[in-house]
């Protein structure tokens, strides 16, 4: 059985060397608005949480990563999934449940009503969660006529 771990303060600096990879995966879809080093420094100041899975036949494997925030609206709290990635991006569906799993058992403990997410059409297809609104994006230019 696949498995999936909350990384603590006292394990990031071992981890983070394996899973920054995967958090880049993901971040390379959010129109620059963060670097792999800002995830780092919002895990580090307790304002991210890393999730972590290792693959059971290959236990040294990375095979996920995942990265939340707790978000604290005026009348609830909410687990906010920022990045997702899987090591093949195609083994989503073996990872989907224990992660979503550990996500709520963790949210419940901190009075989180939801998860949500923000992502692209493909993940959110895949989650097949309900469908509350949707984050569109136009770029400005900052640099008319040049």
């Amino acid at each position: 059985m696949n498995s999936v771990h909350l990384v603590t303060e006292d394990t990031i600096e071992d981890i983070w060397p394996i899973a920054k990879d995967l958090v880049q995966k993901a971040l390379v879809h959010s129109e620059g608005a963060m670097q792999t080093s800002d995830v780092l420094r919002c895990i580090l100041n307790d304002k991210f949480k890393l999730w972590v899975g290792f693959d059971s036949e290959h236990p040294a494997r990375l095979a996920t990563a995942v990265v939340t925030e707790v978000i604290p609206y005026p009348r609830h709290r909410i687990l906010r999934i920022h990045t997702w990635a899987t090591d093949t991006g195609y083994n989503f569906d073996e990872w989907y449940q224990p992660i979503v799993d550990q996500l709520e058992y963790y949210a419940k403990s901190i009075d989180c009503v939801a998860l949500e997410a923000w992502c692209r059409k493909g993940l959110a297809k895949k989650l097949k969660w309900y469908n509350e609104y949707s984050v569109v994006v136009k770029p400005i230019n900052h640099n008319p006529g040049g």
